[in-house]
């Protein structure tokens, strides 16, 4: 297998994993080292980073969201088949700038006492249910919330069931 030390700079593609012992994976994007003269089509190349030094496996873990960009040092090794991701295995990694706000793709679900609210990054009406799952309304944004729910306790006397 061909090995080589180097230092890529690139974006983390997803929100770093853990892995088997004690270990961190992550994608790192890397553009061309030429990418002001490459063609506009020219792909951009992912290299899939682990690392088992707790220190580097905390900081991912805990700090790193996707769009933040680093510079990772270790031993590289050239992919074992044409088509698959090089592997990076980190000794050394450098934030040199962070996302500007974290990246929210999932719904997220949040409790409302007794009532059940749905966030989904992509829409700004907010989905409301009883704990019991019966339909209450659509709250236009995310303020409106306290009305709806007051509302809906008005109508049904205060039963959330």
């Amino acid at each position: 297998m061909d090995t080589k030390h180097c230092a890529v700079v690139g974006w983390v593609d997803a929100i770093p994993a853990p892995g088997p012992r004690d270990t961190v994976t992550f994608d790192l994007v890397v553009r061309p080292a030429d990418f002001d003269t490459a063609d506009e089509d020219a792909p951009d190349t992912v290299i899939t980073c682990t690392s088992s030094n707790p220190e580097i496996t905390h900081e991912l873990l805990t700090a790193i969201q996707p769009g933040d960009l680093l510079r990772a040092t270790g031993i590289l090794v050239q992919p074992p088949a044409p088509g698959e991701p090089a592997r990076l295995t980190l000794d050394a990694l450098e934030v040199l700038d962070t996302a500007l706000v974290p990246v929210l793709r999932d719904m997220v679900l949040d409790r409302y006492g007794d009532y059940v609210i749905i966030f989904d990054a992509d829409r700004d009406q907010v989905p409301v249910f009883t704990a019991h799952g019966t339909w209450v309304g659509l709250a236009d944004n995310p303020d409106a919330i306290t009305r709806l729910i007051d509302i809906h306790e008005r109508v049904t006397g205060g039963d959330a069931g």
